[in-house]
């Protein structure tokens, strides 16, 4: 590991990632209760956005279930 990189990670300063919906910066602490989002809002608007189907992973669609097979096991 070269010097400059064991600095980065032997840092005194909890790291940061950026909100994934607005952009602010997020300490990674356990006192940030929505990490990575900086706020309820931010995870909220997130969420909203899977259930709309604006997110998708890449692949594939699953093939549904045959008709009549409605035993989850």
């Amino acid at each position: 590991m070269s010097r400059s990189s064991w600095n980065a990670v032997s840092s005194d300063q909890p790291a940061q990632v950026s909100c994934p919906q607005c952009g602010t910066p997020v300490p990674w602490t356990a006192s940030s209760t929505y990490r990575p989002f900086c706020s309820r809002r931010c995870r909220l608007v997130d969420l909203g956005e899977w259930l709309d189907e604006g997110h998708r992973i890449p692949g594939e669609p699953a093939d549904p279930p045959p008709p009549g097979d409605n035993d989850p096991h």
